[in-house]
């Protein structure tokens, strides 16, 4: 019954590890992604500022 009990204590361990490593990726993965979107985001406003700063686009009716 012992054994039982530490078995199912480390299966349990184990499982916890493992998706608690999974999601440590998957959060990680996602700020990477975040990172490099907002300074690709960024990035592109900066160009268009300074690319049409003084060009205005009106539609006409």
């Amino acid at each position: 019954m012992f054994w039982k009990i530490v078995g199912g204590l480390l299966l349990v361990w184990v499982a916890f590890m493992v998706i608690g490593s999974v999601v440590g990726f998957l959060v990680e993965a996602a700020f990477w992604i975040v990172l490099i979107g907002g300074a690709a985001f960024l990035g592109t406003a900066a160009y268009s500022a300074i690319k049409g700063g003084g060009k205005k686009k009106q539609i006409r009716p």
